[in-house]
């Protein structure tokens, strides 16, 4: 699976960005896709998946509210509307994919080791 992450960029606290995570050579509804970050100095941690089949959303209690995942299975991309963006917020994002059974998805999506395909990051910085 080749994913490409993009859409980062410097915005103002209290603004929005967009992220999109593009797939090839899969199809991307057959995979569980989940958005992870890694702000400097911190461990990765994931904030939001979305699963296979159902569309199930997951997020993490961080970003509940401001951020909502989905996916446009004509595009085979999945997104990432950011909203209501705070400085903690700025970190190296990346897009994950794996087929995870969707009645484990909760459970799984938080840990990093549960996704074997990765985007590169793309670079979000909240700053006034």
């Amino acid at each position: 699976v080749q994913l490409q992450a993009s859409g980062g960029g410097l915005v103002q606290p209290g603004g929005s960005l967009r992220l999109s995570c593009a797939a090839s050579g899969v199809i991307l509804d057959y995979y569980a896709i989940a958005w992870f970050r890694q702000a400097p100095g911190k461990e990765r941690e994931g904030i939001a998946c979305i699963s296979s089949s159902d569309g199930s959303t997951y997020y993490a209690d961080s970003v509940k509210g401001r951020f909502t995942i989905s996916k446009d299975v004509a595009k085979n991309t999945v997104y990432l509307q950011m909203n209501s963006l705070k400085p903690e917020d700025t970190a190296v994002y990346y897009c994950a994919a794996e087929i995870l059974p969707t009645t484990a998805v909760g459970s799984l999506w938080l840990s990093e080791e549960s996704f074997r395909s990765w985007g590169q990051g793309t670079q979000v910085t909240v700053s006034s």
